[in-house]
C-alpha cells in the first residue's frame, strides 16, 4: 500500500509544548494581533450588536460570524484609531470585501 505524503500543516501532538507558528504577515504588520485581544473582540460584538446586526450599506441581516466591524477611516497602525469606537461601523463580508477595499485601494 503506497503511504500518501503528508498535505498543509502537521497537527501538533497533544500536550506538546511546540510553538505554532507565526505568521509572516503577523510579523511585519504587529497590529493584526490587535484583532485577538479581548479588548477588539467586546468592541467588536458591540459594533455589531448596535447595528442590530445589520450592514450599514446593503441592509443585509446577518449573524456575527458573517460581518465585520469595518474601520472607516483606515487606522494604519495608529492603536487609538483601531479602538476608536467612533471610528467602526458594522459591513457585511461582501461589501467589506468588495466595495470598501476597492475604496480604500484607490484613495491609498
Amino acid at each position: 500500500m503506497k503511504q500518501l505524503a503528508p498535505r498543509g500543516r502537521q497537527l501538533k501532538a497533544r500536550g506538546s509544548n511546540a510553538v505554532v507558528p507565526v505568521r509572516s504577515r503577523d510579523r511585519i504588520d504587529t497590529w493584526r494581533k490587535w484583532y485577538k485581544t479581548g479588548e477588539w473582540q467586546a468592541l467588536r460584538s458591540d459594533v455589531l450588536l448596535a447595528a442590530l446586526y445589520t450592514c450599514c450599506r446593503c441592509g443585509f441581516l446577518g449573524e456575527s460570524r458573517e460581518l465585520v466591524a469595518d474601520h472607516i477611516q483606515p487606522h494604519r497602525g495608529d492603536r487609538d484609531l483601531f479602538f476608536d469606537r467612533s471610528n467602526l461601523q458594522c459591513l457585511c463580508a461582501s461589501c467589506h470585501n468588495g466595495d470598501k477595499q476597492r475604496e480604500e485601494r484607490r484613495a491609498f
